[in-house]
Protein backbone atom coordinates (compact mmCIF):
# COMPACT_ATOMS: atom_id res chain seq x y z
CA UNK A 1 0.00 0.00 0.00
CA UNK A 2 2.75 2.47 0.13
CA UNK A 3 2.30 2.92 -3.49
CA UNK A 4 -1.13 3.33 -3.14
CA UNK A 5 0.27 6.25 -0.83
CA UNK A 6 2.60 7.91 -3.47
CA UNK A 7 0.11 8.07 -6.03
CA UNK A 8 -1.88 10.35 -3.69
CA UNK A 9 0.96 12.23 -3.60
CA UNK A 10 1.57 12.62 -7.45
CA UNK A 11 -2.22 13.40 -7.81
CA UNK A 12 -4.69 15.92 -6.42
CA UNK A 13 -6.56 12.73 -4.67
CA UNK A 14 -6.26 14.76 -0.96
CA UNK A 15 -8.24 17.13 -2.77
CA UNK A 16 -10.49 14.49 -4.10
CA UNK A 17 -11.64 13.03 -0.75
CA UNK A 18 -13.17 16.24 -0.18
CA UNK A 19 -10.51 17.98 1.80
CA UNK A 20 -11.08 21.85 1.28
CA UNK A 21 -13.57 21.49 -1.73
CA UNK A 22 -15.81 24.20 -2.16
CA UNK A 23 -19.11 21.92 -3.27
CA UNK A 24 -21.86 23.62 -5.16
CA UNK A 25 -25.70 22.20 -4.46
CA UNK A 26 -26.72 23.17 -8.44
CA UNK A 27 -24.25 22.42 -10.89
CA UNK A 28 -24.18 24.56 -13.68
CA UNK A 29 -23.80 21.15 -16.49
CA UNK A 30 -25.29 17.64 -16.95
CA UNK A 31 -22.82 15.43 -15.18
CA UNK A 32 -23.54 12.84 -17.07
CA UNK A 33 -20.75 12.81 -19.51
CA UNK A 34 -18.35 13.20 -16.55
CA UNK A 35 -19.44 9.78 -15.00
CA UNK A 36 -19.36 8.20 -18.73
CA UNK A 37 -15.55 9.54 -18.99
CA UNK A 38 -14.70 8.38 -15.83
CA UNK A 39 -16.07 4.77 -16.44
CA UNK A 40 -14.11 4.47 -19.76
CA UNK A 41 -11.08 5.82 -18.08
CA UNK A 42 -11.71 3.11 -15.67
CA UNK A 43 -12.42 0.43 -18.28
CA UNK A 44 -9.24 1.16 -19.85
CA UNK A 45 -7.43 0.88 -16.35
CA UNK A 46 -8.94 -2.61 -15.53
CA UNK A 47 -7.69 -3.81 -18.79
CA UNK A 48 -3.99 -2.96 -17.75
CA UNK A 49 -3.47 -0.41 -20.46
CA UNK A 50 -1.88 1.91 -18.18
CA UNK A 51 0.10 4.08 -20.69
CA UNK A 52 -3.57 4.98 -22.17
CA UNK A 53 -4.88 6.06 -18.73
CA UNK A 54 -1.81 8.22 -18.13
CA UNK A 55 -2.68 9.36 -22.26
CA UNK A 56 -6.31 10.59 -21.65
CA UNK A 57 -5.66 12.23 -18.68
CA UNK A 58 -6.12 15.48 -18.05
CA UNK A 59 -3.04 17.76 -18.15
CA UNK A 60 -3.39 18.35 -14.44
CA UNK A 61 -3.09 14.71 -13.76
CA UNK A 62 -0.19 14.37 -15.93
CA UNK A 63 1.93 17.43 -13.78
CA UNK A 64 1.08 15.31 -10.88
CA UNK A 65 2.51 12.25 -12.05
CA UNK A 66 4.55 12.04 -14.46
CA UNK A 67 4.20 8.84 -16.81
CA UNK A 68 7.58 7.16 -15.36
CA UNK A 69 6.21 7.45 -12.21
CA UNK A 70 2.28 6.64 -12.63
CA UNK A 71 2.66 3.12 -15.01
CA UNK A 72 4.60 1.56 -12.39
CA UNK A 73 2.75 2.94 -9.22
CA UNK A 74 -0.62 2.08 -10.55
CA UNK A 75 0.57 -1.35 -11.67
CA UNK A 76 2.03 -2.31 -8.28
CA UNK A 77 -1.47 -0.78 -6.86
CA UNK A 78 -3.56 -2.51 -8.99
CA UNK A 79 -2.34 -5.79 -10.14
CA UNK A 80 -2.48 -7.16 -6.59
CA UNK A 81 -6.16 -6.58 -6.32
CA UNK A 82 -6.83 -9.05 -9.22
CA UNK A 83 -9.32 -8.21 -12.07
CA UNK A 84 -12.88 -6.53 -11.04
CA UNK A 85 -16.12 -8.25 -10.30
CA UNK A 86 -18.36 -5.35 -10.05
CA UNK A 87 -18.27 -1.45 -9.75
CA UNK A 88 -21.52 0.66 -9.31
CA UNK A 89 -21.48 4.50 -8.21
CA UNK A 90 -21.42 5.00 -4.59
CA UNK A 91 -21.77 8.89 -4.89
CA UNK A 92 -20.92 11.77 -7.22
CA UNK A 93 -20.87 15.38 -6.29
CA UNK A 94 -19.79 18.66 -7.94
CA UNK A 95 -17.18 20.98 -6.70
CA UNK A 96 -15.67 24.37 -8.73
CA UNK A 97 -12.75 24.57 -6.65
CA UNK A 98 -9.75 21.89 -5.04
CA UNK A 99 -6.96 22.28 -2.73
CA UNK A 100 -4.08 22.81 -5.25
CA UNK A 101 -5.75 22.74 -8.17
CA UNK A 102 -7.06 25.81 -10.94
CA UNK A 103 -10.71 26.75 -10.53
CA UNK A 104 -13.00 24.82 -13.14
CA UNK A 105 -15.62 22.16 -13.07
CA UNK A 106 -14.98 18.82 -10.92
CA UNK A 107 -16.45 15.75 -10.44
CA UNK A 108 -15.83 13.80 -7.38
CA UNK A 109 -17.36 10.12 -8.23
CA UNK A 110 -16.81 7.74 -5.45
CA UNK A 111 -17.36 4.25 -7.17
CA UNK A 112 -17.96 0.47 -4.73
CA UNK A 113 -15.44 -2.10 -6.57
CA UNK A 114 -15.24 -5.51 -6.05
CA UNK A 115 -11.78 -7.04 -6.90
CA UNK A 116 -11.13 -10.87 -6.97
CA UNK A 117 -8.85 -10.61 -3.96
CA UNK A 118 -10.57 -7.72 -2.50
CA UNK A 119 -14.21 -8.20 -1.54
CA UNK A 120 -14.63 -4.20 -1.10
CA UNK A 121 -12.64 -0.99 -2.45
CA UNK A 122 -13.55 2.25 -2.84
CA UNK A 123 -12.24 3.91 -5.68
CA UNK A 124 -12.57 8.05 -5.98
CA UNK A 125 -11.91 9.43 -9.58
CA UNK A 126 -12.12 13.24 -10.38
CA UNK A 127 -13.19 14.12 -13.79
CA UNK A 128 -12.85 17.57 -14.53
CA UNK A 129 -14.40 19.89 -18.22
CA UNK A 130 -11.16 20.60 -20.31
CA UNK A 131 -11.55 24.31 -22.34
CA UNK A 132 -12.77 22.09 -25.10
CA UNK A 133 -15.73 20.98 -23.08
CA UNK A 134 -15.03 17.46 -23.00
CA UNK A 135 -14.19 15.62 -19.73
CA UNK A 136 -10.81 14.10 -18.64
CA UNK A 137 -9.56 12.43 -15.28
CA UNK A 138 -7.79 14.68 -12.94
CA UNK A 139 -7.37 12.02 -10.06
CA UNK A 140 -7.71 8.42 -8.96
CA UNK A 141 -7.44 7.18 -5.44
CA UNK A 142 -8.24 3.56 -4.29
CA UNK A 143 -8.57 2.89 -0.79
Amino acid sequence: MRVLTCLVTFTIAAALAGLGAAASDEPPLNLTPAVAAAERWLATLDSGRYTDTWEEAATIFKDGAPRSFWEPAVQAARQPLGGVIARKVRSMRYVNALPNAPPGHYVIIEFDTHFEKRPLSVETVTPMRTKAGDWKVAGYFIR
